[in-house]
């Protein structure tokens, strides 16, 4: 639980009783590769934090073609916001690409920690501020580079997932088949 700790004082001060109350509500779990941490057409209740493993989030498009949007790995939170926040059905799915032990708070725990921890929306917001930054940095060069650099990119910004996941799941996050992805890592040998 100190991953957690740790990663919550990068954004604000918490006193140790803060501390503790946010460890009372915090439940660890274990997720098997290929479940769901959440699923597109169910409300999201459940707020995450990754200690081991690695979760993507994806959804299908209007071809049925299944479509990964972007990987999490350890040491950062995991939440479809907008279902959680407006209690509505997700779009995507969040689902375990390894095998995942998790740090899980209920809503319900969650928002007793907003509303009894002074200053915890404002780390919350911090949080939730530096995600989308880093998945509007993740994703802009998607739009604009051709597939090796976007397959170099992708080396350089996530070394410690690159060979963990699928190289299925890799290519759809790259906009690509995964025989052109293939030919891409050869060619880069």
């Amino acid at each position: 639980m100190k991953e957690l700790v740790n990663y919550i004082l990068q954004f604000g001060n918490l006193n140790q009783q803060q501390i503790d109350l946010i460890l009372s509500k915090a439940q660890e779990r274990e997720i098997n590769k290929e479940d769901y941490f959440s699923e597109a057409g169910k409300v999201s209740v459940e707020v995450g934090f990754i200690l081991e493993g690695i979760l993507r989030v994806c959804y299908y498009n209007n071809k049925g073609e299944e479509i990964t949007k972007y990987f999490i790995d350890e040491n950062n939170l995991v939440v479809d916001l907008d279902s959680f926040d407006n209690n509505i059905c997700s779009s995507a799915y969040v689902q375990a690409v390894t095998d995942c032990k998790m740090i899980v708070f209920s809503k319900k725990d969650w928002q007793e920690l907003l509303d009894t921890i002074i200053g915890w929306d404002t780390i919350v917001h911090k949080i939730i501020s530096k995600a989308l930054i880093q998945k509007v940095a993740r994703r802009s060069p998607l739009v604009s580079e051709d597939a090796t650099t976007r397959y170099l990119s992708f080396m350089e910004m996530f070394p410690n997932v690159i060979n963990r996941v699928p190289l299925s799941y890799l290519a759809s996050y790259l906009g690509i088949t995964q025989s052109s992805l293939s030919r891409i890592r050869k060619n880069i040998r």
